[in-house]
């Protein structure tokens, strides 16, 4: 009667939108590395890496070591490290090491939580979880650290191995050479 997109038998077209599966790290497995994801996660294994999503479910036997950005973050497992979220539950069995930034927080009876808790309205929230551009990484003056001309050389630093006896490379890299330069040296973190 009042709509003009409807079916043979008035009914008004709509398709439901299918919600989409969360990605789930299931109890036996153990990540190492970043995790981004558009929707929802369920981290119920270990994860030692950031973790950047939409939604995230810290299950209890899960342990996350790493940055945390979510709209919504809801923690019955460990975590360690900074929580920023729009939405931050915690559940009576969460135990929290880090700091967490948000803008409305739920806290159960016997959670443990060890950290600065900020509250941060709309705008700053957005600015504390939005993506760095790469342009805010680029030298200002054209020179290396060690105030030389870049030009087309790039030097990394690449570290392994236990604190304590960990193995450093220094690499650089000549666009124009396209041949690295290695040099292995041990340093002590």
């Amino acid at each position: 009667m009042f709509s003009r997109n409807k079916n043979k038998d008035g009914a008004a077209n709509h398709t439901p939108q299918p919600r989409a599966v969360p990605s789930i790290i299931s109890v036996d497995l153990k990540i190492t590395g970043d995790l981004e994801s558009t929707g929802e996660i369920q981290v119920d294994g270990e994860i030692t890496g950031d973790i950047r999503s939409r939604v995230l479910l810290v299950g209890e036997s899960a342990v996350v070591t790493g940055e945390i950005i979510a709209e919504t973050v809801r923690v019955h497992g460990k975590v360690v490290g900074q929580i920023k979220s729009k939405f931050v539950n915690l559940a009576k069995t969460a135990h929290v090491v880090g700091d967490i930034l948000h803008e409305n927080l739920s806290i159960q009876e016997g959670a443990f939580l060890e950290g600065h808790i900020t509250h941060l309205n709309e705008h700053d929230l957005a600015k504390a979880t939005a993506h760095p551009k790469p342009a805010d990484v680029k030298p200002t003056d054209g020179k290396t650290a060690d105030g030389k001309p870049a030009g087309d050389r790039v030097n990394l630093v690449v570290k392994s191995g236990a604190p304590g006896s960990q193995q450093s490379a220094k690499i650089s890299v000549s666009a124009k050479e396209n041949q690295p330069e290695a040099k292995a040296a041990n340093a002590t973190k």
